[in-house]
């Protein structure tokens, strides 16, 4: 459902610059660092907005891979102490089940 939300948000977005980049059909001188162009700015507003969208994801991922992969040497740190635990309370049952035969 979060999920759904989200790219009901996004495309609402999409549709909003795709509405308002329609309505100009001005065209802009536009900067960027080895040159410049002349572009429709419905055109040049539909590429950035494209562009910071796939950056942030790209961002995101990277952190939620950073906290995946912690997740599991967490994981693999809990097994590997569970496993070094599980004989010590084998010994302690086996000593204790001695005593009680007793």
């Amino acid at each position: 459902m979060k999920y759904l939300l989200i790219f009901l948000l996004v495309l609402a977005i999409f549709v909003i610059s795709v509405t308002l980049g329609a309505q100009n059909d001005q065209q802009v001188t536009f900067n960027y660092l080895l040159a410049q162009g002349e572009y429709r700015i419905s055109t040049l507003l539909a590429v950035l907005f494209a562009v910071g969208f796939a950056i942030g994801w790209l961002i995101c991922g990277l952190f939620w891979l950073r906290v995946r992969v912690s997740l599991a040497r967490a994981e693999r740190k809990i097994k590997r102490l569970e496993n070094k635990l599980s004989p010590a309370t084998d010994v302690a049952v086996t000593a204790d089940s001695s005593v009680v035969k007793e």
